[in-house]
């Protein structure tokens, strides 16, 4: 059964990794249309600059609110609810942006590493998700729709390699957020999973760096990475709007990512051997 469209001006939306990339220029365009921001990144003079600018362009009076949030850090999570609601009244809408990258071979990312990517990626959106459910829940009866936006990535359906702890996040991002629709059909409250490409913004130059790759290889994979991230994050945002204002379940950004995808689902097990001289870094 299809969702009625998901209206945004006069709602709230609360965006995650909001301080650049796609989560400020979601910020901007959900403010251009007349949407109320709770902006939330662990980033606090790039989380000001984004609410300068959501607020510099927008044509009306908005509210827009700022959050330093580490989204692994439970407490911090579990207490940002009360704030929201003493800024705001309520929460439209959700979005699960906040992501971290690493850059290396499975063998070569520590536990340590591997434990800490996945819990900003994958426990942050369960987390907030858990944190922020009764707040939707009260949207929805008392305006009709509430919406949860989960951003995964291509890699969340196709898994490279060289991105062991990456693809597991995402793929976990997309598998919670299925699930989680299904469990919240007929409650008001919809669910989109967004799989990006290649966005062009700053997640491999601020990718950590396990001990074990070498300064000539972590320049290799940047430089490989920067090939690949090529989408402005503009247009990534518009895409993604325009799938929350449709409420798709699945918004696919990107014509890298719609070739990878289909790719995928033609050759679930033999699309590498296609995709690997694209996205493998060379090895040293």
């Amino acid at each position: 059964m299809s969702r009625p469209p998901f209206k945004l001006r006069g709602k709230t939306a609360l965006i995650t990794g909001a301080g650049g990339g796609i989560g400020r220029a979601l910020a901007l365009g959900l403010a251009a249309r007349g949407c109320h921001l709770a902006l939330a990144d662990v980033r606090g003079a790039a989380l000001a600059e984004t609410a300068a600018l959501a607020t510099g362009g927008a044509g009306e009076a908005l509210h827009v609110s700022t959050h330093v949030l580490d989204v692994a850090q439970r407490p911090a999570v579990a207490a940002l609810p009360l704030v929201v609601r003493a800024e705001h009244g309520v929460l439209h809408l959700l979005i699960n942006n906040a992501g971290v990258a690493i850059g290396g071979n499975f063998e070569q990312v520590s536990e340590a590493d591997f434990d800490w990517l996945f819990n900003i990626n994958f426990h942050g959106v369960v987390a907030m998700t858990r944190a922020f459910l009764p707040l939707l829940h009260e949207a929805a009866d008392r305006d009709g729709a509430a919406h949860i936006v989960n951003v995964s990535s291509i890699f969340g359906i196709i898994a490279p390699a060289g991105q062991a702890a990456y693809s597991a996040s995402k793929f976990a991002v997309r598998g919670f957020s299925n699930a989680l629709r299904h469990e919240l059909e007929g409650s008001g409250i919809g669910v989109s999973v967004v799989h990006p490409g290649g966005v062009a913004t700053d997640i491999a130059r601020h990718a950590r760096v396990p001990a074990g790759v070498s300064e000539a290889e972590r320049k290799t994979r940047l430089a490989r990475a920067h090939q690949l991230l090529r989408l402005p994050p503009a247009e990534a945002a518009r895409i993604i709007i325009e799938g929350v204002e449709r409420t798709r379940p699945r918004i696919i950004v990107g014509g890298d990512a719609k070739v990878a995808a289909l790719l995928e689902r033609l050759l679930p097990v033999g699309y590498w051997k296609l995709l690997r001289s694209r996205m493998s870094a060379p090895k040293q």
